[in-house]
């Protein structure tokens, strides 16, 4: 009885902490489908007295959605495919290959991880600035094309793979190129899987690098976008929220079908270093 209890009580605080967990999202789909007078009601009204499928073609009327949909994609698909190259082949260096200074450069290569972003925003403005990718892809994407949290995740992945089958492959022949395509890639997808939903969902909300690199309405991502349907004489939020929902949706789905591989590639460098 006492074991059922403790069962119980674990199960409902789960619960509660997974309510308040998606309460922010569930509000902003129940408050985009509200008339104005509704959210900016008070108290709030947890539920719309309709569904008003106008504020979403308002939406569509004040901002070219889709246009900025198309930019998020492809700035956050070139990027994620990018780093899954740089950090795949960085990775196999470190784990595989043998050369003067390894432990040190890696080392070196880790402690990136560490500054945060913010110190580096302003070297990153002034480069791009001076190359002339202001208000460009380029500008929007190549700062992002390696990531040492990647290549770490990677390296600790490669490292739990068979070394049977690596001493295999080179007394067949194989080099390092052939062993990288023929072994490590096809074994290692649940962690590139992850790596690439984690990269593609973290540069889909960027928000202040493209903010600050970009000038003309056609190169902005949604993000900037959304943020053009507040204005400061007067702001509808149920407007506003049909636009965060018409956001939320790709990242969305992109997480709900690549959770379980973001899980697995999460916790599997954990037991071995």
């Amino acid at each position: 009885m006492s074991s059922r209890l403790q069962n119980a009580f674990v199960y409902a605080v789960l619960i509660v902490a997974a309510v308040l967990t998606l309460y922010p999202v569930l509000y902003t789909v129940s408050a985009s489908f509200m008339t104005n007078a509704e959210s900016a009601s008070f108290p709030p009204k947890l539920l719309p007295g309709g569904l008003h499928w106008e504020n979403y073609i308002q939406v569509l009327k004040q901002i070219p959605v889709g246009q900025f949909l198309a930019n998020s994609f492809l700035v956050s698909g070139t990027i994620m495919l990018g780093q899954l190259v740089t950090a795949s082949l960085a990775a196999y260096a470190f784990a595989y290959m043998r050369f003067p200074g390894k432990n040190f450069l890696f080392a070196l290569f880790l402690s990136t991880m560490m500054i945060p972003w913010e110190v580096t925003i302003i070297p990153n403005y002034l480069t791009v600035k001076s190359w002339g990718w202001l208000d460009s892809y380029q500008g929007l994407i190549v700062p992002f094309l390696a990531t040492a949290f990647g290549t770490f995740l990677l390296r600790q992945f490669f490292l739990q793979l068979p070394r049977e089958l690596f001493e295999a492959a080179k007394i067949d022949g194989c080099g390092h190129l052939r062993s990288f395509a023929r072994l490590v890639l096809p074994l290692a997808k649940p962690a590139l899987a992850t790596l690439g939903v984690y990269s593609f969902l973290s540069h889909w909300n960027m928000y202040l690098w493209p903010l600050l690199v970009t000038n003309g309405q056609s190169m902005r991502t949604v993000q900037i976008g959304i943020s053009m349907l507040q204005f400061e004489e007067l702001t509808y939020w149920n407007v506003v929220l049909a636009g965060v929902v018409t956001v939320l949706l790709p990242s969305l789905v992109l997480l709900l079908l690549g959770l379980k591989q973001l899980v697995r590639g999460m916790t599997a460098g954990a037991i071995k270093g």
